[in-house]
Order: structure tokens, then sequence, then C-alpha cells
């Protein structure tokens, strides 16, 4: 079993050129300013091969400067091998949620994957489509800047179910630390605890 830290995050939509680039960027980004930067690692991936090398495409480059977000992204696609070492993987259309849940090697690994504007509660959950960011790809920059405050909009709840985890998996790793050290004889080896 890997160890806890640091927390693995990637998101994941068809070319990785638009939506994750832009949700890893904002997240990383929410994430530094929480102060979780060392403790979580933060990527994005596509679930085609179509944009793999480019970088990301010109009009999410453009909001993501606009609104204060740096980026330096090369597109990639998502393997399922990546199950294993990721803590969590956040499509952003019910698409991309079913795709790699199917490509998902274990139930486990399939749990991992969730859908990014869950974590919005704003968002109507109900609706059809209402937890999808849409493909801003065909559209203009309004389409971008759309997607940009949805992707907004989730991160907060996002970061506060990361930090969560991140907190219990800390404690559990504690809790272990000091039953090992107790079970080799440590300081407190024999002591009764109240």
């Amino acid at each position: 079993m890997r160890d806890p830290s640091p927390y693995r995050v990637c998101f994941v939509c068809t070319g990785n050129i638009c939506r994750s680039p832009m949700a890893e960027y904002v997240f990383r980004a929410h994430a530094v300013e929480a102060g979780l930067d060392g403790l979580l690692e933060v990527d994005s991936a596509g679930t085609g091969p179509w944009h793999e090398g480019d970088g990301a495409d010109r009009r999410a480059i453009d909001v993501l400067t606009a609104h204060g977000y740096e980026q330096d992204h090369i597109a990639r696609q998502f393997q399922a091998e990546w199950f294993d070492r990721l803590d969590l993987v956040i499509a952003l259309d019910s698409g991309h949620l079913h795709e790699l849940r199917a490509l998902a090697p274990t139930p486990h690994d399939a749990a991992k994957v969730r859908l990014l504007r869950a974590y919005d509660p704003d968002a109507d959950h109900d609706a059809l489509g209402g937890l999808d960011v849409p493909d801003p790809y065909f559209g203009g920059l309004d389409d971008f800047e759309e997607c940009l405050e949805m992707i907004e909009s989730a991160s907060g709840g996002l970061l506060d179910a990361v930090a969560e985890a991140i907190d219990t998996a800390e404690k559990g790793a504690e809790s272990a630390r000091a039953e090992h050290a107790s079970a080799a004889g440590g300081p407190d080896a024999g002591k009764e605890t109240t």
C-alpha cells in the first residue's frame, strides 16, 4: 500500500486541451492558496489521444490568463494503469464519468471517479446534464468563460473534500506509526491508555 501523501487528483475531459487543463490549474491555485500544495498533486488528461503533446486550446489559455491563473500544459491521454496511483479522478461530464468507470480495473478504482460539479452546491443535480461542464471547444470565448465559472464554483467543495481526505489519511498514518512503535517496544510500549 502506498504512502497516503501526497493525495493525487486527475481531471479528465475529452482531449485534455479545454476543460480538464482549466480545472487542473484552477484547482491547483485553490490548493496553493489553502496551503495544501505540498500535500497534493494535481494533473489532467483526456479520454482520447487526439491532442496528445499539444498545449491547451488558445481560448482556454486566454481565459485562464485573464483570471490570473498560470498554466503550462501538455495534453495526454488517461491510462487505466494510473488508477492505482490516483486517489480521485474527476470527470468533467457524465460521458467521461461512464467511460472512465468502464476503464477502471476494479470496482474500487471505479469508485474513485466523480463528476466535478457534484461538488458544486449550486449545481442542479436533478436537471438533465445538470452536473456536466459543457464542452466549449466548438463555441466562443463566452463558452470558455462559462466553463471557467462552473469549474470555479465546484472547486471550493472539491477542495474541502480533498482536505478532509488528506486530514483523515494523515491521522490514519499517525495512528499506524504509534501502533508500530508500541508493538516494537517504543517508549510507550506496555503503557495503558485511558
